[in-house]
């Protein structure tokens, strides 16, 4: 390509017309609003690769701020104190020097929380688990890291992206050296293309422009034109696609892995959500209970001082039950403090204020008490009948099978086949001694000789204000200069790296001992589910059956104090065996089924999507 000669009038228009169309792509390039979706893109894309891999089915995994949470409404519409806008979100966060949100935040539709915000805010438990997938601090900072994961991951493949570059400069010049001040302007255009490939293959290309002109003496210009282009190439260590490669396929694996853990967080955390939200009903069922019983003996206590008065009991029997009143004054205060600072602590689990009104649903006990009246009752006691066996006949003691313990029947060895085939995190590290196999591959390529063919073309020629009076340059491919090395490193010394080829050995060593400690934990915690759901189902038919004894205790006992045949303190006995049964039998329910939902997690069964919906786990065919 020849140059033509610019005259003062071309290099200005010329000059002028390049900074209109530059000035706005460099604007364009520097919107953080675009870099920002750029990087979403990127990350959402990994994310959906990884979770089709590791899933088949993909969620989106949004991790920037609502408009309007949940937490945000409550303090707004019930009043509560708050210290700053910060407590109420990033988006109420004031515009100041450092912040502006219209830069930083994308536009969001303003959508309320589907929950009642100004009165007493009534859920369930399926709602506390929502909930808590909107607003939890630790649900959301576990998505933060799957996209921070997706993030690092779009980092290494753009090292085997086209990377562009350019550069625009202008220099004005002054020369006061000489009998005459030279004054000039040079501008500059350089764009670069770098490029590598999966093979090892470096190469870049950089052209440049150059336009020169003098503003005094002889007013001459003159225009430049350069390219060069390099090439490496590595033969021996480094070369291969495995090999070049193992940084992006890490960071690929590291994704997969970001969406196991993920998937394993959300099942803890709504088990954790729901044991939680049962043992606060479990505290309210207690407090209602400890109401009852101190009623019930504060009746007692006015007929013990009737009686007294009348001579019927003795003034110590009178003083047993008002002894007994204080005590059960003592337990209901302290249950309603319990349950009080239970439901602030369940508030703050999901993010929410801890003076926020907000009232669990007491009918999912109730609910939860009809769901599992079918448990039959192994554990209560021989009734008093004619079938009753005679006191020296042989007793013969049966068990609960394993597989009877719940709804969906599993024997131990199903059970742990079941719970091998679908816990993502022995997945992950059964895919974590793959990578150690190729962090040994890629640690002995390593010690290998080090070949590498380099070449470089060169063409045309750059302008400065000191060739300004020469010839425009051309670019001519026949005129060029190009060089061809071979470089060679032999492996004379190897030292580090043949310490880390040794340590890479170990840590497949370390790899392959921890699936194996992963597996037997996966067994314990099978094992000793199932035999924690046994025993729960044991306690609660123990737990029904003497609630019932203690109610049949206290009518009795009730009876016969009336007929002068028991005493004041067989009556304080059996209420506070009453009170006891009620509380084991709410306990009871409660650990049920929290042993249950526990086993399904362990089980690798209890499927919780990012929006903290779940489904329980259903044997086939049913």
């Amino acid at each position: 390509m020849r140059g033509v000669l610019l005259n003062g009038e071309r290099t200005v228009a010329f000059f002028g017309g390049l900074a209109f169309l530059v000035l706005p792509l460099i604007q364009g390039c520097m919107s953080a609003r675009k870099h920002r979706e750029l990087a979403d893109q990127a990350a959402f894309q990994g994310i959906e690769e990884a979770q089709t891999e590791a899933l088949g089915r993909t969620e989106e995994i949004r991790i920037e701020s609502p408009a309007e949470s949940l937490r945000r409404r409550l303090l707004l519409d019930q009043l509560l104190p708050h210290s700053s806008e910060a407590s109420l979100g990033l988006r109420d966060l004031p515009s100041t020097e450092i912040w502006d949100p219209e830069t930083h935040l994308l536009a969001e539709q303003v959508k309320k929380p589907p929950w009642d915000t100004e009165g007493t805010l009534k859920i369930s438990m399926l709602d506390a688990i929502q909930i808590g997938a909107r607003n939890a601090r630790s649900f959301k900072e576990a998505k933060e890291e799957v996209f921070r994961t997706a993030l690092s991951l779009d980092l290494e493949r753009e090292a085997f992206r086209n990377t562009f570059s350019g550069l625009v400069s202008g220099l004005f010049d002054s020369d006061l050296r000489g009998e005459e001040t030279v004054n000039g302007i040079t501008h500059t255009d350089e764009l670069s293309l770098t490029k590598r490939f999966q093979s090892g293959l470096d190469f870049s290309l950089n052209v440049a422009l150059d336009l020169v002109k003098i503003l005094t003496q002889d007013r001459s210009s003159s225009l430049g034109l350069f390219a060069d282009a390099s090439v490496s190439i590595p033969l021996l260590r480094g070369s291969g696609k495995d090999i070049v490669r193992e940084p992006l396929t890490q960071a690929e694996r590291d994704v997969l892995y970001a969406v196991h853990e993920f998937e394993r967080f959300k099942r803890t955390f709504a088990v954790q959500v729901a044991s939680e939200y049962l043992n606060v009903l479990q505290d309210e069922q207690e407090a209602r209970n400890a109401e009852e019983n101190y009623k019930r003996l504060i009746k007692a206590t006015w007929r013990a001082k009737k009686w007294a008065e009348s001579g019927k009991i003795p003034e110590f029997q009178k003083d047993q039950s008002m002894q007994d009143e204080l005590r059960a004054r003592t337990r209901w205060i302290q249950s309603k403090q319990s349950y009080a600072s239970g439901v602030d602590r369940f508030k703050q689990l999901l993010g929410l204020p801890p003076d926020a009104r907000v009232l669990l649903e007491s009918a999912d006990l109730d609910q939860l008490r009809r769901d599992l009246e079918d448990l039959s009752l192994e554990g209560k006691p021989s009734d008093d009948t004619e079938n009753v066996p005679p006191a020296d006949a042989e007793v013969a003691l049966e068990e609960t099978a394993w597989e009877e313990a719940s709804f969906f029947n599993l024997n131990a060895e199903g059970a742990v086949a079941l719970a091998l085939d679908t816990r993502l995190d022995l997945r992950t590290a059964f895919c974590q001694v793959e990578d150690a196999q190729r962090k040994i591959r890629v640690a002995s390529d390593a010690l290998r000789a080090e070949l590498n063919l380099l070449g470089t073309a060169q063409a045309g020629e750059r302008r400065g204000l000191g060739t300004a009076d020469q010839d425009n340059a051309r670019l001519d491919p026949g005129e060029g200069t190009y060089a061809a090395l071979i470089d060679l490193n032999l492996p004379l010394e190897r030292t580090q790296e043949r310490i880390a080829y040794r340590e890479s050995l170990i840590a497949l060593e370390r790899a392959v001992r921890s699936v194996q400690e992963i597996e037997d934990d996966i067994k314990l915690q099978v094992r000793d589910g199932i035999r924690g759901l046994v025993q729960a189902k044991e306690n609660l038919s123990i737990q029904k059956a003497a609630a019932e004894l203690a109610r049949e205790r206290v009518r009795s006992t009730d009876l016969f104090l009336q007929a002068g045949r028991a005493e004041i303190r067989d009556v304080l006995e059996a209420e506070e065996a009453l009170l006891s049964a009620e509380n084991g039998v709410a306990s009871a329910l409660v650990s049920y089924r929290v042993a249950e939902l526990e086993l399904q997690r362990d089980l690798g069964v209890l499927e919780v999507d990012v929006q903290g919906l779940w489904k329980e786990y259903l044997p086939k065919g049913e």
